[in-house]
């Protein structure tokens, strides 16, 4: 079969490749689509070289812009593909923009839609992310979950058993495959760190790093956590434009947005994670490290009732409490079903399950 994988923002790199590696050992045409969403080096060509991942076939080059600029962007550059083009599959994975434009795209195209990461749900419908994986679902021929919360949320919403398949999760995959070039990398010892002394912090949701009243909290949380333990904080440079008067603690080490396998071994060698990020739950729960998700919700419940990570939303006294806690006591590992290295696999035999 011929199949055309989408990717467009940095997760969709790391949950990309397996299944392209997978589609290639079962003799499948396959063609990646690379939207541009993420266009510089920064936030997209390292990830290639880390990972390994070809260049992809085609660049549709879209670039910034509204939610709104932004996907129309994609469907319009993809619509042409997709008539010159005629695959038998579009694979989109994740919630990101170019996810949803691209399956709109093939949905209409009469091209056959697998979503990878379906099923994820928040409930917050302030969220983007939670609108593009909804109505992603709804168009998707197969439903391709990454855990069984996510079988759960798409029984409820009517989509029989013929249209799910729970595969695991594809970005673990990626994880399993690099985590052991990546505890070789220099960049603990070039930040000055040691394994175990010290925490990571990530921020970039709008909700947190837009809002001045939000954002001062977390700054005063993230501080006084740091008095304790240093944190380091790769950020991007409107975030740290942003940042209210007073600035950062000392102990918190500022630096630019990390490659994947540079970023992969800093949440391996931390004693704790503070994040607004998605896959960084799912990323600690496997590696066993602490997470303290800086949101009021998640799509990823997982990653508390089996795994490593705790929703302490934005309430400065609320996260240096679970902070301190957790430096004192630790968390005890554990990991859910099927995020084992094989999701990649198990997607390809569901679509080819699905083509008979």
């Amino acid at each position: 079969m011929k199949i055309t994988c989408i990717a467009g923002a940095r997760p969709n790199f790391m949950k990309v490749k397996p299944i392209l590696d997978a589609l290639e050992a079962a003799g499948h045409q396959t063609e990646l689509i690379h939207t541009g969403q993420h266009y510089d080096a920064a936030m997209s060509d390292i990830f290639f070289t880390d990972l390994g991942l070809r260049p992809p076939d085609v660049h549709l080059g879209v670039g910034s812009g509204s939610h709104a600029e932004q996907t129309a962007k994609v469907m319009v550059a993809f619509e042409k593909h997709v008539e010159a083009s005629r695959p038998d599959w579009v694979a989109v994975v994740g919630d990101v923009n170019s996810t949803l434009a691209c399956a709109l795209v093939a949905a209409k195209a009469h091209c056959r839609v697998a979503h990878v990461e379906a099923g994820l749900r928040s409930g917050d419908w302030t969220m983007p992310e939670e609108v593009n994986r909804v109505v992603t679902d709804r168009v998707s021929n197969l439903l391709l979950a990454p855990s069984a919360d996510a079988v759960t949320h798409l029984h409820r919403e009517g989509f029989e058993d013929d249209q799910i398949a729970l595969v695991g999760n594809v970005m673990i995959d990626t994880l399993v495959a690099n985590v052991g070039r990546a505890r070789n990398q220099p960049v603990l010892g070039e930040l000055g760190l040691e394994a175990g002394g010290y925490g990571l912090l990530t921020l970039h949701r709008p909700s947190n790093v837009d809002d001045p009243a939000v954002l001062a909290g977390l700054i005063e949380a993230v501080n006084k956590i740091a008095v304790e333990l240093p944190i380091v904080f790769p950020a991007h440079p409107r975030t740290i434009s942003q940042l209210p008067a007073g600035g950062l603690h000392p102990q918190v080490i500022v630096t630019e947005p990390r490659g994947y396998l540079d970023f992969l071994a800093l949440q391996d060698g931390a004693r704790l994670v503070l994040t607004d990020s998605g896959g960084v739950q799912e990323e600690t729960t496997v590696l066993g490290v602490p997470c303290l998700t800086l949101r009021n919700n998640t799509e990823r419940p997982i990653t508390i009732t089996e795994g490593t990570n705790q929703l302490v939303g934005t309430d400065p006294v609320r996260i240096v409490h679970a902070a301190q806690k957790v430096l004192a006591e630790g968390v005890v590992p554990q990991c859910p079903a099927l995020w084992d290295g094989n999701a990649g696999q198990r997607c390809v035999a569901a679509i080819e399950a699905a083509s008979i």
